[in-house]
């Protein structure tokens, strides 16, 4: 009898590289894609909303938004920057952090910290492949909207961008682009690890600790979680909004920083001032982590079911 369970534990799962496919790449497309064009942009346009207009409360909050607008006004900047944004930075995470948590696997890494090590690599590759232009372009529109309000017509976009490639070059179209690199690898890191940790609890929980799998509103359960602690680095999407915002006010800094921004929001808001729009930035954690987690997992199911191949795709 005691020779068994050294027998059982001689097998261990065996850790395999899977063949990288572009199946995975249009997956984290499609999952982003359909978080953004539900509830994703009226809740980032709130959250960012809450981070400029610091005095807002998330009722004034939305009745800016929705005086720019009214129901469309939710979706400012949806199409087609967000959708831009959002079919190649889903496609960069799944396919980037799939990678990562392998290789992070392979040394030995707990499924924690796989999940960890793959969602900051793959948020840092995020920042850099494609959101410094996204968020460049999605400033723009709100920068029309200011104009407008003025009496002023205003630019076109395409205008309106090659005036700031023109006079700042490179580094004007991806203003900020470090503080979103510090967000994107905070956020997915904080919420591929923290999905993984809940995960891991509702095993205990449902005795499914041998590999059974998690049933759909367990995944959710998981990834609603994960996502809504990941609201913890706000003060770095503060950060991030007031870097690439356009308002004019002679005391903030000529050459902004995250370090020299951060003081300017602090000095000028207050420690509330770092965690304006917190509320709607849990809202959207939640949902995109149920949606490229939770819907994701079951989403590569369906396709290997219909393609009767494997998607290699971790998240």
């Amino acid at each position: 009898m005691a020779a068994a369970a050294p027998l059982a534990g001689a097998e261990p799962t065996k850790l395999e590289k899977k063949p990288i496919k572009f199946s995975n790449l249009l997956l984290g497309a499609g999952l982003n894609m359909f978080e953004v064009t539900t509830l994703g942009q009226p809740l980032e346009v709130v959250k960012t909303t809450m981070a400029a207009n610091r005095q807002d409360s998330f009722a004034g909050a939305l009745s800016r938004v929705w005086a720019r607008g009214g129901v469309l006004g939710y979706y400012q900047g949806l199409i087609p920057w967000a959708w831009i944004e959002a079919s190649t930075k889903g496609a960069v995470l799944l396919f980037v952090a799939s990678e990562a948590e392998y290789y992070a696997k392979s040394f030995g890494a707990s499924d924690f910290v796989g999940g960890i090590s793959g969602g900051m690599a793959g948020g840092v590759a995020q920042a850099y492949a494609t959101m410094g232009f996204c968020t460049c372009m999605k400033t723009v529109e709100i920068t029309k909207h200011k104009i407008a309000a003025k009496g002023v017509k205003p630019p076109g976009t395409f205008e309106t961008f090659m005036d700031i490639y023109r006079k700042e070059g490179i580094k004007g179209i991806n203003k900020g682009v470090n503080a979103v690199a510090i967000r994107q690898t905070t956020n997915w890191g904080s919420r591929f690890g923290l999905s993984r940790l809940a995960e891991q609890g509702i095993r205990r929980v449902t005795g499914k600790e041998q590999g059974q799998k998690l049933s759909g509103w367990e995944k959710v359960l998981a990834s609603g979680l994960g996502g809504g602690l990941s609201a913890w680095n706000q003060p770095i999407e503060v950060i991030r909004v007031e870097m690439q915002s356009k308002k004019e006010d002679p005391n903030r800094p000529k050459k902004m920083t995250v370090a020299n921004t951060a003081r300017y929001i602090y000095g000028t808001s207050g420690l509330k001032g770092l965690y304006r729009g917190v509320t709607p930035r849990i809202g959207l954690g939640v949902w995109q982590t149920i949606c490229m987690v939770a819907l994701g997992d079951m989403a590569k199911e369906a396709v290997e079911k219909l393609t009767g191949e494997a998607v290699t795709a971790k998240h």
